[in-house]
């Protein structure tokens, strides 16, 4: 199906948007409406090479950024009108296991899914709700985050718990995953069924993930995004008996304990700024002890990933800090040596972007930086769904130069 199909990763305070041509690679406008729900928000409106058309007044919600988005194509331009609007939705669990069309069964699905991804999944069905109204008769497709950890092995998603409670790992970061480890492959030219990659999520949120041949065989966050790694706001492991601990000394309820932990812990509770590009620019105790636990906890992870894998063809950092920040890709992998992950110094700190090797030449384990494309991994799922020779997504797929 040929023309532009309308992207929507509408995240926990922010909604970023792209028109994108599968078919051509053209992308012909994009942007990102952020802050939303402070005091100050902003949007940023981009169509080619001109300055971006940027508006900065607060956007109470997701709805509010929604229109904002669309008074930005009406005044900047191009004119929108998708052939598809491809969706990120966080959490599907047992049901979707991969893209669906939108209907109102689907909705109510993923509505029934929110408490495990309360973050997410309700401010995901704000930008599903607009765009169907802005676009009636469009197909609306649904890509979900946890739909590439559908190869978790039962030993992997399975929690020692009462099996009654009905629980298990699903995982999350799956569209960038899908889309990193294509083009990890692409870049180390060879086949992604024959890699083992371990690809490491850091932002905001922050996963970890062991991937072998395409397929996801652990991952670190677990039934919500809240496991794993030490997050923006999120805590990442803990000890399950923090809650009852609380309960009886300081009387929280499990509600106040579990909002804590998602919006009140992680980087903003070691250093009181939920920012890496804050914390990396102190200079004082705090900062750098933050700095240890969030890159050690990132080291326990790949040193656990090497040894359920066995041999690790490549690793691969992706996010906003994994892309940017140098010192965390450094100091992930410090003392890593013996197991032939290593990061070259010059390499490392070259200030290049785009996809690029980090380690040095002949290294055991190549450590690569590739950035991630959730929005085009979504458009290439979307077109996969809607064109008229429709069929699922392949583990390759079309993967943009």
């Amino acid at each position: 199906m040929a023309g532009h199909i309308l992207v929507l990763n509408t995240g926990s305070s922010s909604i970023k948007y792209e028109l994108v041509d599968v078919e051509t690679h053209e992308r012909p406008a994009g942007g990102l409406v952020e802050r939303i729900g402070e005091e100050t928000g902003r949007l940023i409106h981009r169509t080619g090479d001109g300055p971006p058309y940027v508006r900065e007044r607060p956007f109470p919600g997701h709805g509010e950024g929604l229109d904002a988005m669309m008074e930005a194509f009406a005044a900047a331009g191009p004119e929108l009108a998708p052939v598809a609007v491809g969706h990120r939705i966080v959490h599907g669990g047992t049901r979707f296991t991969e893209a669906v069309l939108i209907d109102d069964d689907v909705i109510a699905a993923i509505e029934e899914l929110a408490p495990l991804a309360p973050l997410h999944n309700p401010v995901n069905l704000t930008g599903v709700r607009v765009a169907r109204k802005a676009f009636p008769g469009v197909p609306q497709v649904a890509v979900f985050d946890t739909a590439f950890h559908r190869t978790l092995p039962p030993e992997a998603y399975t929690y020692a718990v009462p099996r009654e409670w009905g629980v298990r790992r699903f995982g999350f970061h799956g569209t960038s995953c899908a889309y990193v480890s294509r083009r990890a492959a692409a870049f180390l030219r060879r086949d992604l069924a024959d890699l083992n990659l371990i690809v490491l999520h850091l932002g905001n949120g922050a996963s970890a993930t062991a991937i072998s041949g395409g397929r996801s065989i652990d991952t670190s966050m677990g039934m919500t995004p809240l496991e794993g790694l030490v997050m923006g706001t999120r805590s990442g492991d803990i000890d399950p008996a923090l809650t009852g601990y609380l309960a009886r000394v300081n009387g929280l309820d499990a509600q106040q304990v579990e909002h804590a932990l998602a919006h009140h812990s992680g980087l903003l509770a070691l250093t009181g700024t939920r920012d890496m590009r804050e914390v990396r620019a102190r200079d004082d105790d705090t900062a750098r002890s933050a700095l240890a636990i969030y890159t050690r906890r990132i080291r326990k992870y790949v040193g656990a990933y090497y040894a359920l894998l066995g041999r690790v063809d490549a690793i691969v950092f992706t996010g906003g800090v994994g892309e940017h920040d140098t010192a965390t890709r450094a100091e992930s992998l410090t003392g890593l040596d013996r197991l032939g992950i290593t990061v070259d110094p010059a390499l490392n700190q070259a200030g290049t972007a785009g996809e690029r090797l980090i380690s040095p030449a002949g290294a055991e384990v190549p450590v690569l930086v590739i950035p991630t494309d959730e929005e085009w991994e979504i458009a290439r799922q979307a077109h996969a769904l809607v064109q008229p020779t429709s069929g699922h997504p392949s583990v390759q797929g079309d993967v943009p130069a």
